[in-house]
C-alpha cells in the first residue's frame, strides 16, 4: 500500500466571498455511511442555508469518490472539492461546505474557488496525518525507561499508545528498514525493555 494523507481530526473554517458566507467542515471517515452521518449533522445544523455541498474521498489512492452540488450549477462545488482532495493525496476524508447566499453571483470560476478554498481552510484547521503500513513493536518497560524512550522518539521510531500498570506497555512505530536501528536506540536507553510482539499494521501518524 502506498502511503497517503488524511485529516488528523475534525476541522472547521469560515470565509466570506462577495457577501456569501462559506463554512467548511471536515472529518476523518472510512466508509460512505460515516460520511453520510457527518453530512446529516451539518445539514441539521444549517437547515436554513442556501446550500450544503458534500464530498468525500475514501480508501488508498482515493479509490472511492463522491460529491454533490446541492443546487449549485453542476460541477462548480462538490466535484472541485473532490478533485482538490485527490490532487493533494488526501483520502479517508469527508468535507461539507455550507453557503449562505449573499446576493452576488460568483460565476463558475468564483464558485469553484470559494468552495475549494473553504475546504482547504477546514483541512488546514484539522491538520494532516499520514496513513501507511508500518512495523509496530510492542514493548514493556519501567516508568523511568519510558520517559527516556520518549526522548528518543523521532529519528528511528515514533511512540504509539501506552498503557500504565506496574510497568508501561507501549508501541514503537517504525519501518522494516529502520527496525534494527529502532531496537538499538531502544536498548541504548532502556536495556531492560521486553519485546512483547511485532507486526505490520496500517498506521495513521500525525504530521508536524
Amino acid at each position: 500500500m502506498r502511503p497517503y494523507l488524511t485529516v488528523a481530526g475534525a476541522g472547521e473554517a469560515e470565509q466570506t466571498v462577495e457577501r456569501s458566507r462559506f463554512i467548511g467542515y471536515v472529518r476523518h471517515a472510512e466508509t460512505p455511511e460515516e460520511c453520510e452521518v457527518f453530512f446529516d449533522e451539518v445539514r441539521r445544523l444549517h437547515r436554513t442555508a442556501t446550500h450544503n455541498v458534500p464530498a468525500y474521498a475514501l480508501g488508498p489512492a482515493a479509490a472511492l469518490q463522491w460529491a454533490g452540488d446541492d443546487g449549485e450549477p453542476r460541477g462548480t462545488s462538490g466535484a472541485p472539492i473532490v478533485h482538490m482532495l485527490v490532487s493533494e493525496g488526501i483520502s479517508d476524508t469527508a468535507v461539507i461546505v455550507t453557503r449562505y447566499f449573499g446576493g452576488i453571483k460568483l460565476g463558475t470560476g468564483g464558485l469553484m474557488r470559494a468552495y475549494t478554498g473553504t475546504a482547504k481552510l477546514a483541512i488546514a484547521a484539522a491538520g494532516l496525518a499520514e496513513v501507511a503500513q508500518r512495523l509496530v513493536i510492542t514493548v514493556e518497560l519501567d516508568y523511568s525507561a519510558y520517559n527516556r524512550v520518549k526522548g528518543e522518539s523521532g529519528e528511528f521510531f515514533t511512540l504509539g499508545p501506552a498503557t500504565f500498570a506496574d510497568k508501561v506497555r507501549t508501541e514503537l512505530v517504525t519501518s522494516a528498514e529502520k527496525r534494527t536501528a529502532a531496537l538499538a536506540a531502544l536498548q541504548a536507553v532502556a536495556p531492560g525493555a521486553v519485546m512483547i510482539s511485532e507486526e505490520t499494521r496500517v498506521v495513521r501518524t500525525l504530521l508536524e
